[in-house]
C-alpha cells in the first residue's frame, strides 16, 4: 500500500480568529499569575481550549471569540447543555491523563473575546462544574 503525504491546509479565517482569541485570553491569565498547562487538548469527546494552573489550583477556560451582534449573545448561547456536557466529558478524560492533579480544585470559566475590529474587554463567565 502506498501512503501519500498529506499537505497541511492553511488555517481558515475562523481558525485564525479562534487562535487570536485564545492568545488574548491566555495573555490576560498569565498577567494574573496563571501558567498554561495545556492548549487545545483533544480527546474523542471534545477539546479543552486552555488549562491553566496556579499552585494547587486549576482553571479550565472555554474561549469564545465573537463579533458584536452575534446571534448567540456574544458566545453565551454556545455554552449551553450539549457543549457543557462535551466539555465535562473531555475534562474527565484530561484528569485520567493527569491523575496527579485530579484532587486539585478546578474552576470552569468562559472567556468571551470580542474579535477585531471590535473594541472592548474580555468578559469572563464562571461556569458550573
Amino acid at each position: 500500500m502506498v501512503r501519500r503525504a498529506t499537505i497541511p491546509m492553511p488555517p481558515t479565517s475562523r481558525q485564525r480568529q479562534g487562535r487570536w482569541a485564545e492568545q488574548r485570553a491566555l495573555r490576560l491569565l498569565e498577567g494574573q499569575g496563571w501558567r498554561l498547562v495545556a492548549r487545545n487538548w483533544r480527546c474523542r469527546w471534545g477539546e479543552l481550549d486552555l488549562v491553566c494552573e496556579k499552585p494547587g489550583r486549576l482553571l479550565l477556560v472555554e474561549v469564545k471569540g465573537r463579533r458584536p451582534g452575534h446571534r448567540d449573545g456574544a458566545g453565551c448561547g454556545a455554552l449551553r447543555g450539549r457543549q457543557r456536557r462535551r466539555l465535562g466529558r473531555a475534562w474527565a478524560c484530561w484528569l485520567v491523563d493527569h491523575p496527579e492533579r485530579a484532587s486539585w480544585p478546578v474552576e470552569f470559566v468562559a472567556a468571551l473575546v470580542p474579535l477585531p475590529p471590535a473594541a472592548g474587554g474580555v468578559r469572563w463567565l464562571r461556569l458550573e462544574g
